[in-house]
């Protein structure tokens, strides 16, 4: 039964956050790319995790490869490197024979 209701739940959140996609400014690809890779890779992935971590991560990177780096606040740095880390780990344990 929890992952019933676990399920409709997440099914009335994601309708509720794509109420909000036409409040993006989808021209500015610094911005659209990241929202695009977080709305497409949390059902794709079946994690949420995964898809905010891709839309931070691209976020940054986008946002310095412009030359803007200072726009990006120090909370968004510091998420950066915690999902960086999040995605490195399996490899690493793998790598070493850990897992």
């Amino acid at each position: 039964m929890p992952q019933e209701v676990a399920a409709a739940a997440l099914v009335v959140i994601g309708s509720m956050m794509m109420q909000n996609a036409k409040h993006v400014d989808w021209s500015d690809r610094s911005v659209a790319i990241p929202v695009f890779l977080t709305v497409v890779l949390m059902p794709f992935t079946y994690t949420i995790t995964t898809g905010v971590a891709a839309g931070v991560i691209s976020y940054v990177v986008i946002k310095t490869a412009q030359g803007k780096a200072r726009e990006v606040g120090g909370f968004m740095w510091g998420l950066t490197a915690i999902f960086i880390v999040y995605f490195a780990i399996h490899p690493i344990e793998s790598w070493l024979g850990v897992s």
